[in-house]
C-alpha cells in the first residue's frame, strides 16, 4: 500500500530552489570552466580557518557541540552583544526555516519581494503559510513603500528582506531602513539578510546595539569569509527570538569542522579586507566591460554585478550563449529583474575569461 503524504506535502510543486552547477554541466553537455554563478568566494579562506578546519579532522568522530558555545561566545565577542542574542546555524537558510516555523504557519501570511531570494519562500510554502509579493521597482531595487503596504494589507506576521539584496545586488542605508521598520506593523517580525554586509558601504549595517526586538539580522560565513560549503550563518536578535529558535531547531546543525572554521575566520580580519578589496576590484571591471560593450548594471553592494539585458528573452539568450561555452552565470527569474544577468566577481583568471567569452555571445545573440 502507497504510504499517505500530508495534505500539504501533496499540494506542493515539486521544486529545487537552486539548481547546481553540476546539474547544469549534465543539461547542457559542456564542461564549466568559469563558476560565477552562485555568489560563491573565488578567493578561498583564510589560512587560519584552513589550519583550524585541518585541526578539527582528527576530532570528527566526535559528535559537534550542539550549543556552538565557543563560537557563539567569539560571535559575541565581536559584535559587543551577549551570546544569548546569537543563533548559529547551518546557513542562513537554516535559520530562515527557524524565523518562518517561529512566526508563521496555516493561515498567516508573510511578506517579501517578487523574485528575493527563494529560501524564504521555500520555506513559508512549507511550512503552509501564505506568501504576499511585491515587486521589485525598475530600478533594480526593493520596493520599501510596497513592502510597507502589503504587510498591513495582509496583517504580515513576518516580513523578509536583503540589504544588500540579491539577486540585484542594491542596497539601502541604514537611516533608510530604520524609517521603513518603523512603519511596518508593531506585531509584525522582520527578518533583515545581511548575507553581504561586508561588501557595502559604511552606515549600511543596521545597528546592533539595543536592536528593536522585532528584527532578526541574519549573516554568514559563506561569501566573504569563503565557506559557502560549510554552511555557517547566524541571527542576531532579542534572547526570547532566540530561546524560540532553540525550541525547533535541530541542535547538532552546524558540523564539528566548520564551527572550527568559522572560530579561525574571526581571528583573521585581513583576510576578510583582503577579499572586499578584490571583490571591489572585479567589480569596475565588469563594469567597465559593460560600459564598452553597452550593457548597464545595476549599483552593486555585493560580490556580484547584476548586468541589464533589456529584456528577458535577450537575457535568456545570453545565460544560454554563456552555458554553452562553459561559463555558469545565473539571471533573476521574476519581472522587472527577468531582463538581468547576475555574475560573480570571480578570480583574476576567471574574469578574464569572462570578459573574452561575453563579446562574442552579445554578437552571435543580437545577430539572431
Amino acid at each position: 500500500m502507497t504510504p499517505q503524504f500530508t495534505q500539504l506535502v501533496d499540494s506542493l510543486p515539486a521544486t529545487i530552489p537552486f539548481v547546481a552547477p553540476e546539474a547544469i554541466e549534465r543539461q547542457v553537455g559542456v564542461p564549466i570552466k568559469v563558476r560565477v554563478g552562485a555568489n560563491e568566494s573565488a578567493f578561498g579562506i583564510s589560512p587560519k580557518a584552513a589550519q583550524a578546519m585541518n585541526a578539527a579532522l582528527n576530532r570528527i568522530s566526535h559528535y559537534n557541540d550542539p550549543e556552538s558555545h565557543d563560537l557563539k561566545e567569539a560571535l559575541a565577542q565581536h559584535h559587543g552583544i551577549s551570546a544569548g542574542e546569537i543563533c548559529v546555524g547551518a546557513g542562513i537558510d537554516d535559520l530562515l526555516g527557524l524565523a518562518v516555523r517561529a512566526f508563521l504557519g496555516p493561515g498567516n501570511t508573510g511578506v517579501g519581494s517578487l523574485g528575493s531570494y527563494p529560501t524564504f519562500h521555500y520555506h513559508v510554502a512549507g511550512f503552509g503559510a501564505q506568501c504576499k509579493t511585491v515587486p521589485y521597482l525598475a530600478t533594480g531595487f526593493n520596493d520599501l513603500e510596497g513592502l510597507i503596504d502589503a504587510a498591513h494589507e495582509v496583517g504580515a506576521k513576518l516580513v523578509y528582506l536583503a540589504n544588500p539584496d540579491n539577486p540585484a545586488g542594491t542596497w539601502f542605508s541604514a537611516d533608510d531602513l530604520n524609517s521603513f521598520i518603523q512603519r511596518l506593523p508593531q506585531n509584525c517580525a522582520l527578518i533583515l539578510d545581511e548575507a553581504y554586509i561586508e561588501f557595502a558601504p559604511e552606515g549600511t549595517a543596521y545597528p546592533i546595539a539595543n536592536l528593536d526586538p522585532r528584527i532578526m539580522i541574519m549573516r554568514t560565513f559563506s561569501k566573504a569569509y569563503g565557506m559557502a560549503g560549510a554552511r555557517v550563518g547566524y541571527c542576531i536578535a532579542s534572547p526570547e527570538i532566540i530561546t524560540a529558535f532553540d525550541k525547533v531547531r535541530l541542535h547538532f546543525n552546524v558540523n564539528l569542522v566548520a564551527q572550527a572554521g568559522a572560530l579561525g575566520s574571526l581571528q583573521d580580519s585581513g583576510f576578510v579586507t583582503s577579499v572586499v578589496e578584490e571583490v571591489q576590484k572585479g567589480r569596475e571591471e565588469y563594469e567597465a566591460l559593460t560600459q564598452g560593450l553597452g550593457i548597464p548594471t545595476l549599483p552593486s553592494a555585493t560580490n556580484f554585478v547584476t548586468f541589464d539585458c533589456e529584456n528577458q528573452p535577450r537575457a535568456q539568450a545570453i545565460l544560454d550563449g554563456l552555458a554553452q561555452n562553459g561559463v555558469f552565470i545565473r539571471k533573476p527569474g521574476a519581472p522587472p529583474l527577468d531582463r538581468c544577468i547576475r555574475i560573480t566577481v570571480g578570480s583574476p583568471e576567471e574574469r578574464k575569461m569572462f570578459s573574452e567569452v561575453l563579446p562574442s555571445v552579445l554578437a552571435l545573440v543580437d545577430k539572431c
